[in-house]
């Protein structure tokens, strides 16, 4: 891997992730900045968070295949890496088949696009790929660095190391909640989950791991909403964190609920937690 990431990052979409923000959390210790929301292929707003940082990586989670065009994606792609070398992960993903009227099978669709990534000169060290199921997790380490799975739980992210092998990046992704009232916590937390619950890509991906038809009902079990949306207070959250990475992970991009709150005084809590504010004050 050319891109340090280090061992934690912020998963956020924009307004929030912004240059502001991105100020905040390379001076709080966070690794790295991932993009969510299916960024355009100009890249442009990879481009301002790292325009206003000095050594924060930044990485989108994730442009969608259907929507970005390859050939355009691999021109910006180059254009950042010449501005701000060793500092952009590229992370690419099909999204959702409920999204798309495209006939073309989800898994053909992500061969053909990075077989146009390949032939533009994206190197595959600068590339993640999101994954879930074995047969795209297998692919992942085979075409990019590694893989980038949202919405999982530790269990997945064991399973995940098993099948990528070691010297393959593996970069979960874990919905927060910094609230220490367990109801209000929950509400929040399923809020965001329920919507993913009428995915097909992730209800499958759920069932594999061992949730059940009950878990994945009427917008998730108490327990199911509890591991994909982990909350408590930050000491809590932390501990939630840290499990994915003594499954296997190598950086867990951390994403904070609600969005419709100010995120930075969560993700500084947890920073604290981590003890990553001292990592940044040194950086």
């Amino acid at each position: 891997m050319t891109v340090n990431l280090g061992s934690i990052g912020i998963w956020h979409v924009q307004p929030h992730l912004d240059a502001e923000f991105a100020v905040d959390a390379e001076r709080l210790g966070y690794g790295a900045l991932w993009l969510g929301g299916s960024p355009p292929a100009d890249l442009a707003a990879v481009e301002t968070l790292l325009d206003a940082t000095e050594r924060i990586a930044v990485a989108t989670g994730i442009v969608n295949m259907w929507q970005a065009d390859p050939v355009e994606l691999a021109r910006s792609y180059h254009r950042i890496e010449a501005r701000h070398p060793g500092r952009f992960l590229l992370g690419v993903g099909v999204g959702h088949r409920e999204a798309t009227q495209e006939y073309q099978k989800p898994y053909d669709k992500i061969v053909s696009y990075l077989d146009v990534l390949d032939a533009e000169g994206v190197p595959r060290q600068a590339l993640v790929l999101a994954a879930l199921g074995p047969k795209v997790l297998r692919l992942a380490a085979e075409r990019t660095a590694g893989a980038h799975p949202y919405l999982t739980t530790p269990e997945h992210t064991r399973r995940a190391r098993e099948i990528l092998g070691g010297g393959v990046l593996l970069a979960p992704e874990q919905k927060v909640v910094v609230d220490p009232d367990p109801q209000r916590a929950r509400e929040s937390g399923r809020a965001m989950v329920s919507h993913y619950l009428q995915l097909t890509n992730y209800v499958s991906n759920l069932r594999r791991i061992g949730w059940t038809d009950a878990d994945l009902a009427d917008g998730g079990s108490d327990a199911l909403v509890d591991a994909l949306a982990v909350h408590g207070d930050a000491a809590t959250v932390a501990r939630g964190v840290r499990a994915h990475l003594d499954a296997g992970a190598d950086h867990v991009c951390v994403q904070v609920l609600p969005h419709e709150a100010d995120p930075l005084p969560a993700y500084r809590g947890i920073a604290e937690a981590l003890g990553l504010i001292d990592q940044g004050a040194k950086g």
